[in-house]
């Protein structure tokens, strides 16, 4: 690249001067032109008004002719997360050219580029002012939104900005401010003599567009790990399975409306936010079924692993008053229940019957997309981990399903500094293992749900994630009225809470294939006990850090209506008790 520098344009003066002010004009001159000429290092600082220190983010400028190179210099604490770039912008003026770079530790650099000028944005010179010492000219413009004032110098006799959306406006930038209260500014010029006259490398790395640029960025932070494409669950004669199982091999269960895969996850790094992301199709079943995506805990010597390959009467079983028996539901000494990471709802045929039914004004969504937060449990998605998706169906083709496990990186640098997680699965009556002998449940009739736990000495900040849909799908049905729930802790009524979905109509074009009234709503559209047909139920959280360490119960009682015939209402009711380890 070729350093090309803006030069002054002076006054032609008369003819008839004299030797000696030719003399101290042209030593002016060349004085004036070393300068303009000379390598510069010009540092920033972005702070809000108000700030008790200001220090937020320092970034450095490095100029020399018409080219700069500009960068954050802030240190940071500990050792920086994978995935990280440098970052780079360099800029040539006399090219109208700014070029950001991305560099990774693994070699990889990647570079766009794009002109200074931004049609998008217009700025209108206010006049002149002084700014921190400097005679400016001050501009006014407004990207999204956010009003953006900027004091620029053209005493200096060179442009230098670290705002490159600001590169088209001559001279040297002195202060921006955002929205009256975020400042960027110039704190210091210094020399540096050791800038090569160009200082934008020849190799930036490999050339792409802004948007690809972006997306590479988030790749190389994000930590994806796919475990389920596209499996089909759906309900059918399958060869029983034995022995232990294998890595990464998708294993169905319960008639395969269960599946499971056994994946290390020893990759996933603590101090990471966790997402799961889930996408449903029907793959021929019309109807809203319930789901769940959950982790199976083998720490203690039972667990529904041992249910799924050999048999659930294996598993600890509660009777109730009217002699329904339940297995694996709760908390025992030598069991841990299942920990559920999304409860989710199949709406009516998304897909498979978009083709089948026509409404004016609708148009049908290819799937439906479900992403959680589950950082709180991401203690269960580290190491070795059997996780695994139900969702209760009676039909041949079923339902496809996939499975993403997501981390994102929380800072820039690793906080071992945190405490530790700590988790306790309490009860779950979601019946995964529904055509394997599982009943559903249907204890809160006749009887609540007790269960002892104990908290240890060292874990406080403790709290109840608590995840409650009610069913019965007829109109006098627990599915379509409001049921209190009640959470009793050592036998005193601490909590209610009433799980109620007002907004299901909202996902009508998730569901083709729901019934049509002659009112003009949809089955879909009807408010639900804690679910709509197409959305995952979110957790509740209740606040528990008044227990102490030692032995307590918890109770979990609901006013279940009333059984119609053969059809009966029941509960989906699971908690995990969440602490910190100190």
């Amino acid at each position: 690249m070729t350093l090309v520098s803006r030069q002054p344009t002076f006054i032609i003066f008369a003819e008839k001067i004299s030797f000696m002010r030719k003399l101290i004009l042209s030593l002016l001159f060349t004085t004036f032109l070393l300068t303009a000429n000379a390598q510069q290092r010009l540092v920033y600082q972005m702070y809000v008004l108000g700030s008790t220190d200001g220090d937020t983010t320092f970034v450095e400028v490095k100029r020399s002719g018409n080219q700069l190179k500009i960068q954050d210099i802030n240190e940071f604490d500990g050792l920086l997360i994978p995935g990280i770039s440098t970052d780079i912008t360099y800029v040539d003026y006399s090219q109208d050219s700014a070029f950001f770079q991305m560099s990774y530790s693994d070699g990889d650099e990647y570079f766009c580029s794009f002109p200074l000028k931004n049609n998008n944005v217009t700025f209108t010179e206010e006049g002149e002012e002084m700014m921190n010492g400097y005679k400016c000219k001050k501009y006014r413009t407004s990207i999204n939104s956010n009003t953006i004032e900027v004091w620029m110098t053209e005493t200096l006799g060179y442009n230098a900005t670290p705002s490159i959306s600001r590169g088209a406006l001559n001279g040297v930038m002195i202060k921006q401010l955002i929205n009256g209260n975020r400042v960027f500014e110039l704190k210091n010029i210094k020399k540096d003599r050791k800038l090569k006259n160009e200082i934008i490398p020849d190799n930036l790395g490999t050339r792409v567009s802004a948007k690809d640029i972006d997306e590479i960025s988030k790749e190389k932070l994000i930590i994806r790990v796919p475990v389920f494409d596209e499996e089909q669950i759906n309900f059918a004669e399958i060869e029983k399975f034995q022995g232990e199982i294998p890595y990464d091999s998708v294993i169905r269960f319960a008639y395969g409306t269960l599946i499971l895969k056994k994946i290390n996850l020893q990759n996933l790094p603590e101090h990471y936010s966790y997402f799961i992301e889930v996408e449903q199709q029907s793959n021929g079943d019309a109807y809203d079924r319930s789901g769940s995506i959950f982790v199976i805990p083998t720490e203690r010597e039972l667990s529904l692993k041992d249910a799924l390959i050999d048999s659930i009467q294996l598993l600890h079983s509660y009777t109730d008053r009217r002699d329904i028996t339940y297995r694996a539901i709760k908390l025992e000494d030598d069991f841990l229940p299942v920990v559920e990471l999304m409860r989710f709802f199949t709406p009516f045929g998304v897909n498979h019957y978009n083709n089948a039914v026509y409404i004016d004004g609708l148009e049908w969504h290819d799937v439906a997309y479900y992403k959680q937060d589950v950082t709180d449990v991401s203690k269960h998605l580290r190491g070795d981990v059997l996780i695994g998706a139900f969702i209760g169906n009676y039909d041949g083709g079923g339902h496809k399903l996939s499975l993403d496990v997501v981390a994102y990186p929380s800072d820039y640098s690793w906080d071992l500094s945190q405490n530790d997680d700590w988790t306790l699965p309490l009860f779950n009556t979601c019946n995964v293992m529904e055509m394997a002998g599982q009943h559903y449940g249907r204890m809160f009739k006749t009887d609540s749900l007790t269960v002892e736990f104990e908290v240890p000495e060292n874990v406080s900040d403790l709290r109840l994630r608590y995840i409650s849909t009610g069913h019965g799908g007829w109109g006098g049905g627990d599915e379509f009225n409001p049921k209190e729930n009640t959470i009793i802790i050592d036998g005193e009524k601490v909590f209610t809470h009433t799980p109620w979905r007002c907004d299901c109509a909202t996902y009508r074009e998730y569901n083709p294939a729901s019934g049509n009234f002659w009112n003009g709503t949809s089955s879909s559209d009807l408010s639900r006990s804690g679910w709509c047909p197409g959305t995952a139920t979110q957790p509740v959280y209740f606040d528990l850090s008044f227990l102490k360490p030692g032995k307590h119960t918890i109770t979990i009682a609901i006013p279940q209506g009333e059984d119609v015939g053969n059809s009966f209402n029941h509960w989906m009711v699971s908690g995990i008790l969440l602490g910190i380890r100190n």
